[in-house]
């Protein structure tokens, strides 16, 4: 078994202080920081522009990171990039400014245009020196070897898996962090728990990776909630920081399941954000996980909190989706597909796309398309079962 992670990683309040002399190391002399168009606009921007700077880097910075990333913006990071002659990248943000930067990297490097890569291990030469600065505690995608773009022509997310794109550098800073609206902090937290849940139940799990999986779970349940009735409580900030990471370095190594496979349907051609899909979508398809593996969601409730002592690996193991249902009804995620604007009509292709998704391959249950179309249904009414 492999197991990947960034070479470096830096924790702490004021850690994004270390940036320029952490990315002067890989003798870097201009980076293009790839970030949103509102944080190209914020004081964070220029303040890590300064501390290249004073590391004696030049920078420039490309805004165009959209939610749920395109092709097109990695295109058009792409000709920034050339234009500038630059030979680093800082992603600045949450998972669209990170695989964003990872997609321009990827090409900038390889050739060709992002959709060649699509899959597993496609490139063949590593990316230029990637520095990952994380504003959200969430996604992990500062430390993994995942990046999923939109291809916009066909309205579905890729998946590209390459241990290539991990980025060298990665920085948790909390400090950045409490400025997420509470609605924000429970998505990406909800997307963290999802990696934690689906790495413990997948079929590449290993004991490194169960050891990260159940922190997490325990950490996220412990304190998400908290980062999200108050979001300049340092310490909940903090530790969902390194939560997060933990549930990333569990999913970067042992992978995800059907929840991924089927949010990334829904976040491609919807355009809708991807930890709501992800904590709407959590306990139904859990629930058809269940039988997969009774010890594991056993475990799952006890890192929950639950009390499971004395019952039977059945009853325990239910435990865990009530679990999951209680936590997202007290962070405030939406209660069911429909509210999100999803249309029943589109299930058929969503499933179909679904079942080629590469998270799909590591599900604890393999399903029929029909089952993932009811696992659809049933979070679209949003009925618990």
């Amino acid at each position: 078994m492999y197991y990947y992670l960034p070479a470096r990683n830096v924790f702490g309040e004021g850690a994004v202080k270390e940036c320029g002399r952490l990315l002067a190391t890989m003798h870097a002399k201009k980076a293009m920081i790839v970030t949103d168009a509102f944080l190209a606009t914020q004081p964070i921007a220029a303040d890590i522009q300064g501390y290249l700077k004073d590391a004696g880097i030049d920078s420039v910075i490309f805004g165009g990171a959209e939610p749920n990333p395109k092709d097109t913006n990695v295109e058009a990071g792409l000709k920034v990039f050339n234009k500038e002659q630059c030979d680093a990248i800082v992603t600045l943000g949450g998972g669209s400014s990170h695989d964003c930067g990872k997609g321009i990297g990827l090409v900038a490097a390889n050739g060709g245009t992002i959709h060649d890569y699509e899959g597993v291990d496609k490139a063949a030469i590593s990316p230029v020196p990637i520095l990952a600065i994380n504003t959200t505690a969430g996604t992990a995608s500062e430390i993994t070897r995942f990046c999923i773009i939109t291809d916009t022509r066909r309205k579905v997310k890729m998946a590209i898996l390459d241990w290539r794109v991990t980025p060298d550098i990665s920085i948790n800073d909390p400090e950045l962090m409490i400025g997420m609206p509470p609605s924000l902090t429970a998505s990406t937290g909800m997307d963290a728990l999802t990696h934690a849940i689906e790495a413990y139940v997948s079929t590449m799990a290993t004991p490194m990776t169960d050891a990260t999986a159940l922190l997490a779970i325990t950490m996220i349940t412990q304190y998400l909630p908290k980062a999200v009735a108050n979001g300049e409580y340092m310490k909940a900030r903090d530790r969902m920081a390194y939560a997060q990471y933990l549930a990333g370095a569990a999913f970067n190594n042992a992978s995800l399941g059907y929840v991924h496979a089927m949010a990334h349907q829904l976040g491609g051609f919807y355009n809708l954000p991807h930890g709501v899909c992800n904590a709407i979508l959590l306990p139904y398809v859990e629930e058809f996980n269940i039988i997969g593996n009774l010890n594991r969601f056993r475990d799952i409730a006890r890192a929950m909190g639950e009390k499971v002592d004395g019952l039977s690996t059945d009853d325990a193991a239910v435990k865990a989706i009530r679990a999951i249902r209680r936590l997202s009804g007290q962070v405030g995620i939406p209660a069911n597909l429909k509210e999100l604007g999803v249309r029943r009509e589109d299930f058929d292709i969503l499933a179909e796309n679904a079942m080629k998704d590469a998270c799909a391959a590591t599900n604890p249950r393999k399903a029929t398309k029909e089952q993932i179309i009811d696992i659809f249904e049933k979070a679209y009414e949003g009925a618990a079962q």
